[in-house]
């Protein structure tokens, strides 16, 4: 009788697993609020995580049960428009739907960035 023994998930590399570390330290302002709400599983029963890694990006919080990423945006992002293009064209290849809002929105419209997210976590399917 063979025994099989699952390959033990890849490591980590270092520097991106130090960045997601620094990232939940310092969390703006905007991302502090949404944690608050989003943690054990608040919202639809969902767990999330955050500054999650996915490849070479860090997630600022992510469901793995309904592969769905949230991402805050402060102005920086104005500027970076084809890095985040090329960052949600690579997710979207792991299936990772993601959902975009500005922090000022989270800060200023709560009660409606909280509805798109508890529309987007029951009306997807299970993975």
């Amino acid at each position: 009788m063979d025994i099989y023994f699952p390959k033990s998930p890849a490591r980590l590399p270092e520097d991106l697993k130090t960045w997601a570390k620094e990232m939940r330290k310092n969390m703006p302002v905007a991302e502090v609020l949404l944690w608050k709400l989003l943690r054990n599983r608040s919202i639809a029963g969902a767990k999330f995580r955050r500054q999650y890694p996915a490849g070479r990006y860090i997630l600022d919080f992510y469901c793995n049960e309904k592969k769905l990423a949230i991402e805050l945006d402060g102005s920086q992002h104005a500027d970076q428009r084809e890095y985040d293009q090329q960052r949600d064209a690579y997710l979207h290849t792991l299936g990772i739907r993601i959902l975009r809002f500005w922090n000022n929105q989270m800060l200023q419209e709560t009660d409606a960035v909280l509805e798109v997210i508890y529309q987007a976590l029951t009306d997807s399917p299970t993975s």
